[in-house]
């Protein structure tokens, strides 16, 4: 990887070669969106401008043949490290990744409402074979509120996976400007990652009180945890780099995630909002408190 980041900030050739292929490739577009921003949190916006437009003109296309991931992905991300390149805070970019999600999932609802209104009548006729006691315990008026919640929720869904996907890009982009030019610098940057809890109380909120908003508000809920758990996360990096714990812990964080997904990605949220109070990377260990006090 180190040498793709290498050859795309040799030159605008090269880096334009990269984001134009990687964007035209179906499913392709996070790599795009990653050289994108690497160019952008180099460089800056207006030498980035001449690149952008290359790679949108390929995600233009996929729009135009009625799929806009690739280009709401790209934007998402250059918006993303336009943020940090201007302000160098990762909180505030993880913010505007919600606000991002939340036109994806306007975008998303629009261009395919089609599949998913097929989708949610495929869901309709299956969820009372599937769940019949539960579905049979619930009123006439709360099976049509149920089954009005279909859409909104399978749109919210594909909002936050290109969310994530926007954020990795920065994520990655944001690795590679420091293992060019910056050597551990994007370690410690992310293992001090936290939102304070003026930030996360309102995340909470949209997560467990939107639906009550409205049906369309229940997107919020998979969008506001989106930056608590990149938070959570990065608490863990702190934490196991602060205790010395080896990357044992780090593999089994990772394992868990792709085999224990239901578990572990609800932990961190409620991990990263529990530090927003308490910021358990600040705290002093008795060893590093022994110390201070001169005690061997």
């Amino acid at each position: 990887m180190r040498k793709l980041a290498e050859y795309i900030m040799r030159g605008r050739m090269q880096a334009i070669t990269v984001v134009a292929v990687a964007s035209a490739i179906p499913m392709m577009f996070w790599l795009s969106a990653a050289a994108v921003s690497l160019v952008l949190l180099r460089r800056g916006l207006n030498d980035a401008l001449g690149v952008i437009v290359w790679a949108l003109l390929p995600a233009l296309v996929w729009a135009y043949f009625d799929d806009p991931r690739p280009l709401l992905g790209l934007l998402g991300a250059a918006s993303m490290a336009y943020v940090i390149r201007a302000t160098g805070a990762w909180g505030k970019a993880l913010l505007a990744s919600v606000l991002l999600g939340v036109v994806f999932a306007g975008v998303l609802g629009v261009a395919f409402a089609e599949p998913l209104t097929s989708l949610a009548l495929e869901l309709n006729t299956v969820m009372p074979k599937v769940l019949p006691e539960l579905y049979e315990q619930l009123s006439s008026e709360q099976q049509l509120q149920l089954q009005s919640l279909i859409v909104p929720v399978l749109t919210g869904l594909m909002a936050t996976v290109l969310q994530v996907l926007s954020v990795l890009s920065v994520i990655i982009a944001r690795y590679w400007q420091a293992a060019l030019y910056n050597p551990g610098g994007f370690a410690q940057e992310f293992q001090a990652l936290r939102l304070p809890a003026v930030v996360v109380f309102p995340l909470v909120f949209g997560m467990l009180f939107a639906p009550s908003l409205g049906i369309q508000a229940v997107i919020l809920t998979p969008l506001c945890s989106v930056p608590l758990w990149f938070t959570g996360i990065a608490l863990v990096h702190g934490l196991v780099a602060k205790y010395r714990s080896g990357s044992f812990w780090l593999i089994g964080l990772y394992v868990g995630m792709v085999l224990f997904t239901q578990v572990i990605y609800p932990f961190l949220v409620v991990l990263a909002i529990v530090d927003s109070v308490f910021d358990f990377r600040g705290l002093r260990s008795k060893k590093d408190s022994d110390a201070a006090n001169g005690e061997r």
